[in-house]
């Protein structure tokens, strides 16, 4: 199994913090020493780079499919493919590939735990042998017959592919859709300097 890379660069928490306090008036009095505001690593690493992206122009909408494409595509039952799939649905798509790839990572966990469960429902919908849960069986299939059991899987893995397919198809527009009027609202609070702002050093010491 190939060990997904993560495409998003560490430095956007850091461009993130930068391109928020950029947008508060430093004359202001209520601003001159701002009490540090500790956020957890999850803040820093989903939430400061979502912010930084609207402020850089990144449109609501597009950031909105962006994650909802790559939260989808992460969890598709081809391991060792989602890094791939996101750039190429980026690029056919014109997504936010920093969006895409950030929503890609988050659900990685959860793509392990889901491919067994796709294979086993669509062996079922597509009538097709259901995969052993013994490890004794595939060792013994491996054995034996290891070119019938390559093909047993190649078969579970396009039967899952489709399944998930169906469901990517139904999924993506419906969260795009919720997260679309959210990251509106977020993008008003960010152009009235309306949320919480990290203090320049906090990250540096609670990373």
């Amino acid at each position: 199994m190939l060990t997904r890379k993560v495409l998003v660069p560490t430095t956007i928490q850091v461009f993130a913090e930068q391109s928020i306090l950029s947008g508060v008036d430093p004359s202001s009095p209520t601003l001159e020493h701002p009490a540090p505001i500790h956020h957890n690593r999850a803040y820093r690493r989903i939430v400061l780079p979502i912010l930084a992206l609207l402020r850089m122009g990144a449109s609501p909408k597009k950031i909105a499919w962006s994650i909802a494409v790559g939260l989808l595509i992460g969890i598709n039952p081809l391991l060792g493919t989602t890094t791939v799939f996101c750039l190429a649905a980026a690029f056919a798509l014109r997504l936010n590939l920093v969006a895409s790839q950030l929503a890609n990572h988050i659900v990685y966990p959860l793509e392990l735990l889901l491919v067994i469960p796709f294979i086993h429902v669509a062996s079922r919908v597509f009538h097709i042998a259901p995969i052993p849960f013994s490890a004794s069986q595939l060792f013994h299939a491996a054995r034996q017959h290891p070119v019938a059991l390559i093909r047993q899987i190649w078969q579970w893995e396009w039967h899952a592919f489709m399944l998930w397919a169906a469901l990517a198809a139904i999924a993506i527009p419906l969260i795009a859709l919720a997260l679309t009027p959210v990251l509106r609202k977020l993008l008003v609070r960010v152009e009235h300097h309306e949320y919480p702002i990290l203090h320049p050093h906090a990250h540096d010491r609670h990373a």
